[in-house]
């Protein structure tokens, strides 16, 4: 296993355990410790989208904040409101 996917694991993992207050949950993590965590000095951003679709495939998204990420389940966005087609012909030309 690559050290992004054992990195990926590690954060899915998190999201589940109890820390900060909360029983689970969405988290932040600094860029240091996703870099150690991550076996490297620098993260690319080839990096950086490896690990973003390794946690994608495991259902959570991770979004990257520039001097911290945000992993949090992808099942948080299914109930967010959608924008039609309507929304958008109305909308063109009031910017």
């Amino acid at each position: 296993m690559s050290d992004i996917t054992n990195a990926a694991e590690t954060l899915a993992g998190l999201y589940t355990r109890e820390f900060g207050g909360k029983a689970s949950g969405r988290y932040r993590i600094p860029q240091k410790l996703l870099r150690e965590l991550c076996g490297r000095r620098r993260l690319y951003q080839e990096d950086i989208t490896a690990l973003t679709r390794e946690l994608l495939e495991m259902g959570y998204v991770m979004i990257d904040m520039d001097s911290f990420f945000v992993v949090m389940s992808a099942n948080s966005f299914v109930n967010y409101r959608r924008v039609g087609k309507e929304m958008l012909a109305h909308t063109e030309g009031t910017s």
